[in-house]
């Protein structure tokens, strides 16, 4: 296990790099060489107990996160929680998990094929979360599984890793709020999800969110190889409560729409 947060995330980044390529070329970017803040990653996985979303946290849980928000996301199917450090410095990890048992047979069929070839060996290794797929998917499975769930396709084909880093907006110099980001990004050529808008999220609800759609990247499977959407980067701009602390959690209907940037555009 991790006793080292700062390890862990540099891990989960340089592993995201390897299919996100846009990611470093964007914090140069916005970041003009200075250091860019994390306000989360976020993690997908299967509800099966043997690599449910409380399997995932245990990883976060030993290095000092704690369950901080609970979201439900009725038409993905999706269970999700949000951790956060004792260091309010460090990244926020959203981790969600799909409701295989709401899905159909067929689907269900090929995620129990899937689990079945992953045991706790695999998923209490240090390198559990950043390890990629722990399982051998054809690329027929994938395809039957991302018609119905984009969300099980993109597991079962790239496993465990951060499906994004985000730039925490409020705390990156040279941009006054989301909205000069989004121009930079746009100016840049990059293209953004649209999916219920290009900003999701407002003022009113503490927290405004936008994101690329992910790059594209070779993912292997058992029986060969196909180009498919791999991971993207998101942008986070948070307010302040009637406390006057900044808002730490999350908003399931703009998350919602934010999960739609690994569709095949």
């Amino acid at each position: 296990m991790h006793n080292n947060v700062d390890e862990l995330f540099e891990q989960l980044w340089q592993q995201y790099l390897q299919v996100t390529p846009s990611a470093e070329k964007i914090r140069q970017l916005l970041g003009k060489g200075e250091t860019i803040i994390n306000d989360h990653i976020a993690i997908r996985t299967f509800n099966n107990a043997a690599v449910n979303l409380d399997v995932v946290a245990q990883h976060f849980i030993d290095v000092g996160y704690k369950e901080n928000g609970n979201y439900n996301f009725e038409s993905k199917k999706l269970t999700a929680k949000h951790f956060e450090h004792s260091d309010p410095d460090q990244p926020k990890v959203f981790i969600s998990e799909l409701r295989v048992e709401e899905c159909s047979p067929e689907l269900q069929t090929i995620v129990n094929k899937l689990v079945a070839q992953v045991d706790s060996t695999i998923t209490s290794a240090a390198d559990f979360v950043y390890n990629g797929a722990p399982w051998q998917v054809s690329k027929a499975d994938y395809q039957t599984l991302a018609q119905e769930s984009e969300y099980a396709g993109w597991t079962a084909a790239w496993g465990y890793r951060a499906n994004h880093f985000t730039v925490h907006v409020n705390k990156l110099s040279g941009y006054s709020d989301l909205e000069s980001v989004n121009q930079a990004l746009k100016d840049a050529d990059y293209r953004l999800n649209v999916s219920g808008g290009e900003i999701k999220g407002s003022k009113e609800v503490l927290l405004k969110q936008s994101s690329t759609m992910a790059d594209v990247a070779v993912a292997t499977f058992s029986d060969g190889e196909l180009e498919i959407p791999s991971c993207f980067y998101e942008f986070a701009e948070r307010f302040n409560m009637d406390n006057g602390e900044e808002y730490t959690g999350f908003v399931a209907a703009s998350a919602d729409k934010i999960f739609e940037s690994t569709n095949v555009s």
